[in-house]
């Protein structure tokens, strides 16, 4: 499979109401660069002001996820980022009339149907995925509610909702693939419970509601004043109970539809953290609390390993360089040589690794019983690494040696011990001129920063 981003080939459009203002709404889908993401823009207000989909921007999640930026806001995201996630765009503009998209019939099928209307392309640059490599979870204690993610080879996720209701009763629902999306969930619809829908309607808090887009779960006796009420709300000179437990005029697609929601929920509200996630989730009676809550936690730690920028590679993959063609390069012999295996190579970076084994001769007398990787020689080989780099700009990089000439900013993060692969990464601060380059380099063990340092050295002639 391709793992290039993708966004839509035009723009194309769909109208209806917003579930909770009931004021119609026009939605565009619009392309968007690479590593744009996604965006929502305000068409109705002076200067279209732009909220990117983000966790920072959620400030309610009571009837749906609604966020805000610079007093702006979107509600009810939720439905429209499945549908984006779910066909596996990474970059689209969603321009919106109101504040609401329209709630079709409730579910994400015909924003769906839209985007795959106008089809898909791919673009010149990588997907940005959040590879899951440690289990994360977050519990809400007032609610009994959690949801984590742990390492897996795809995006998974599986609901299980339980309000302890007989006319629900106890649901799950899994998705091994976001490829299942479209067919498996996408037409999961949203639902409430009958006595959620009085207080909505009390409170005059759901004008575009109808029993097509909403699935009603009667879980309490229906009064005559509440008869009245629905067949207002609902426009219909009668409404009635079903078999099931749901009111008429709304067959389920599935007997787990409501399961299927919440999962549905779940991948909208996750496209807040605004990367492709690959890991599995386990969802335990979610809801955009939560939900959000929990991108808001996984975003979190996408920024920190941003920052720790923790390069990740296949070791198993042929090296560009082993060591027999480094000291072809490299005037370091063993037991100097402190670099094994070259990965990457360009004109302005090098990447490169060192397996840090007990049979190191520092480890003889750094530290006898505790022994520890000595710093000086991490800021070594991560010059030996660089070495590479500046050298490799001359034609005869065997006549030359590299000098230290000074070193800023070294930091050292953790302990290298016995057994851990160090990577290094160099990168040119600054083009090279008369023989001076300088640099900055990074070194890792464990998916961690270890080490860190700016070096500038001078490459000489023999």
């Amino acid at each position: 499979m391709s793992n290039k981003q993708k966004t839509i080939k035009k723009e194309i459009s769909l109208s209806g109401v917003g579930l909770h203002t009931g004021k119609e709404v026009k939605l565009t889908f619009k392309p968007a660069p690479a590593n744009y993401g996604y965006t929502f823009t305000r068409t109705d207000l002076e200067g279209n002001p732009i909220i990117e989909a983000r966790a920072d921007y959620v400030v309610d999640t009571q009837r749906g996820t609604n966020l805000e930026k610079n007093g702006v806001s979107i509600n009810t995201s939720e439905h429209v980022l499945a549908a984006v996630v779910g066909l596996g765009i990474d970059n689209i503009c969603i321009e919106l009339s109101a504040a609401e998209p329209p709630i079709m019939d409730g579910s994400s099928k015909f924003f769906i149907e839209a985007l795959e209307k106008v089809g898909l392309v791919e673009q010149d640059a990588e997907v940005n995925e959040y590879i899951v490599k440690d289990i994360v979870s977050y519990k809400d204690k007032a609610t009994g509610s959690e949801i984590m993610i742990m390492p897996s080879d795809t995006y998974e996720i599986t609901t299980m909702v339980d309000f302890g209701t007989k006319v629900l009763g106890t649901q799950n629902a899994t998705l091994n693939h976001i490829s299942e999306f479209k067919e498996e969930f996408s037409a999961a619809r949203t639902f409430s419970f009958l006595h959620e829908i009085e207080m909505l309607l009390d409170n005059d808090l759901i004008k575009g509601g109808d029993l097509n887009n909403a699935i009603v779960y009667v879980d309490e006796p229906l009064s005559d004043s509440t008869m009245k009420k629905l067949r207002v709300a609902f426009k219909k000179d009668n409404v009635k109970v079903k078999p099931n437990g749901i009111l008429d005029n709304l067959t389920l697609h599935w007997p787990n539809e409501a399961a299927r929601h919440k999962l549905l929920d779940v991948i909208g509200d996750l496209a807040l953290v605004g990367v492709r996630i690959r890991g599995k989730v386990i969802a335990n009676k979610p809801g955009h609390a939560i939900n959000t809550n929990f991108a808001k936690k996984l975003a979190k730690l996408i920024k920190i390993e941003k920052r720790n920028n923790v390069p990740q590679y296949d070791l198993s993959q042929p090296p560009l360089m082993d060591a027999v063609q480094i000291m072809e390069i490299l005037p370091h012999r063993p037991p100097f040589l402190l670099i094994d295996k070259i990965l990457e190579l360009s004109d302005t970076h090098v990447v490169g690794v060192k397996n840090v084994s007990m049979n190191e001769p520092f480890f003889v007398g750094h530290f006898p019983g505790a022994p520890v990787m000595p710093g000086v020689l991490q800021v070594e080989a991560m010059a030996q690494c660089g070495g590479i780099l500046v050298l490799k700009t001359v034609p005869d990089p065997e006549n030359y040696l590299t000098y230290f000439m000074k070193m800023d900013n070294v930091k050292f993060k953790q302990k290298v011990l016995p057994g851990d692969t160090l990577i290094f990464k160099a990168e040119l601060m600054e083009p090279i001129r008369r023989g001076i380059c300088h640099m900055q380099a990074y070194g890792y063990a464990n998916n961690k920063l270890v080490v860190e340092a700016q070096l500038m050295a001078l490459i000489s002639k023999k």
